[in-house]
């Protein structure tokens, strides 16, 4: 069944989300894991993966040994540097992880469940789902969630494709078992959608309040990173009702020294915050499947 479009759903009254200790945001920082999940030579690709690199000036025809190593850097350097900012303050966050990417960083697997954090399904590897016939694509979400649930010892709940689902991707999500997806970009809160007669909970997600702003040459210091994520808090907090707010990162961009002094400096000020809730993806899926059931 095609996906339908739907343009008006909460309006300029949006329910109050309840959020745990009266928060009036629900703020939640992602960790995309996608090293060793992405297109290379080695896995037999006709193309070395260069999405969100750090580019070059020219065109390499051929394996791509610089972009290999930027990958590389992510889960080598980039990781480390993130789990320390984050558990030295305490504060927790969501691993998007690629199912091949668990595979093969072990020690950083141990490291996400001594912290806690929770991990959402972000593929077998790292790649659209657009365009996939759903034969694979079932496939694809069964590898993927197996992998997952062996190497972290309990099911993801939740799973984000790269980018572009398809039109089947959520009934298949739901064949799984999965609590909700983060396939969309469309709201600031939760919601439900009915998926061939059954609930399904939608945890919207942006590329907007995301470290890919770098890569994209959208920002080019990390005190603009902590400016314009502080900017977004202080708006959202400044509205009728409460807000979700998704911030993407990524191990091999804001992993880097210079970037990473702005999320440093962001996490301190909005640890000082009451009204803001620094969560887990899965606790605002639990919440709101239990404050605001389908």
């Amino acid at each position: 069944m095609p996906v339908t479009r739907i343009f008006e759903h909460y309006g300029p009254t949006p329910p109050d989300p309840r959020w745990p200790g009266g928060a009036r945001l629900a703020l939640n920082f992602v960790i995309n894991h996608e090293e060793g999940g992405e297109e290379s030579f080695p896995d037999g690709d006709p193309r070395s993966e260069t999405g969100l690199t750090e580019g070059s000036t020219a065109a390499v025809k051929g394996r791509d040994l610089a972009a290999e190593s930027m990958f590389q850097y992510g889960s080598r350097v980039g990781f480390w540097r993130l789990h320390r900012l984050f558990t030295e303050r305490n504060l927790p966050c969501t691993v998007f992880a690629v199912a091949r990417a668990l595979e093969r960083t072990p020690q950083c697997v141990a490291a996400i469940k001594a912290a806690g954090w929770d991990v959402a399904a972000h593929g077998w590897k790292w790649e659209m789902h657009a365009g996939m016939d759903e034969a694979t694509e079932r496939q694809r979400i069964a590898d993927a969630t197996a992998i997952i649930t062996r190497e972290i010892g309990t099911p993801p709940l939740g799973w984000y494709t790269r980018y572009a689902p398809s039109e089947n991707t959520r009934r298949l999500l739901i064949e799984h078992g999965y609590l909700y997806d983060s396939d969309a970009y469309d709201d600031e809160l939760p919601y439900w959608r009915d998926v061939g007669g059954k609930p399904h909970l939608v945890l919207p997600y942006n590329l907007t309040h995301n470290d890919v702003r770098f890569a994209r040459q959208g920002m080019t210091s990390g005190l603009e990173f902590f400016e314009y994520i502080k900017g977004a808090v202080e708006m959202m907090l400044s509205e009728p009702g409460g807000r979700m707010l998704s911030v993407g990162l990524h191990n091999r961009i804001i992993g880097h020294a210079g970037r990473a002094a702005g999320l440093a400096r962001l996490l301190d000020w909005v640890a000082m915050r009451p009204e803001i809730w620094v969560c887990r993806r899965a606790d605002i899926a639990r919440h709101w499947t239990r404050e605001h059931a389908p």
